[in-house]
């Protein structure tokens, strides 16, 4: 069995983008208020002498949450509009695009909550599509369903799911729709379509809200890739070995 390296020059070309957007309006002003707020419960724990652990296990739920408000306002509150969503309004974008060129998606995300609320998007815009997550029964036959018929445009994917060991050459187009800040898993996600049997050039987006968390992390990347992959790629938050110092700065520039 030939490693893919050496058949690298049999696939079709790989190309890589970020599209970036800006939080807006409500959404703009939720993200704010939630790292203002968590800012000042650090500071006040770590005043009343709160043990580093804790303050630690309190960063990473502040970080989770600014995730979260990066991709949709209503996994923070439920009662939001989806129009609040610019990551959503991009997405939108893009996939519209793709149908009308005929091009075949699929869309990962670590947060099978937002993959909820991007499938009520789609029946709402009578959009078939594939979907995957921990709790799909029989992975397979959702797997054929969308390679076998060119009719559905998109596949929704778990990225803990979906992000290995599935061949799915039916898309052309790939969708990283939070960014995991693991590189490497980000790519063996997209090699779900980029493999052997894909015959068209695959593209890969990454949907970046500027000026916030995910910015600050795609930014750290390369200069602290290994922090990142214990940060977010750990199954256990609290063994990651991190400095309380590495967290913070993820929060906020040096």
């Amino acid at each position: 069995r030939r490693a893919k390296q050496e058949v690298a020059r049999e696939l079709p070309q790989k190309i890589e983008q970020s599209i970036f957007f800006q939080l807006e309006g409500a959404q703009r002003n939720l993200y704010d208020r939630l790292k203002h707020t968590g800012q000042q419960e650090i500071e006040k724990m770590e005043s009343a002498g709160a043990s580093q652990g804790a303050v630690r296990m309190h960063v990473f739920k502040q970080l989770l949450r600014l995730r979260q408000a990066c991709c949709d306002p209503r996994l923070i509150e439920s009662d939001r509009p989806a129009s609040e969503s610019a990551k959503l309004a991009a997405f939108r974008e893009l996939l519209d695009e793709a149908i009308d060129a005929e091009h075949r998606m699929l869309v990962f995300s670590q947060f099978v909550s937002l993959l909820s609320l991007v499938r009520q998007e789609l029946e709402q815009s009578e959009i078939p599509y594939a979907y995957l997550d921990g709790q799909t029964r029989d992975r397979q036959s959702e797997v054929d369903r969308f390679n076998d018929d060119p009719q559905i445009p998109v596949f929704l994917i778990s990225l803990r799911a979906g992000g290995t060991g599935l061949n799915l050459t039916g898309a052309d187009t790939v969708v990283h729709y939070d960014p995991w800040w693991n590189p490497a898993v980000e790519a063996q996600a997209t090699d779900r379509a980029h493999r052997i049997g894909q015959t068209r050039v695959v593209t890969s987006y990454r949907l970046i809200a500027t000026n916030t968390v995910e910015e600050r992390v795609i930014e750290l990347q390369a200069a602290k890739r290994k922090m990142l992959e214990q940060v977010f790629d750990a199954s256990d938050a609290a063994s990651a070995n991190l400095s309380l110092d590495d967290l913070k700065s993820i929060l906020t520039p040096d």
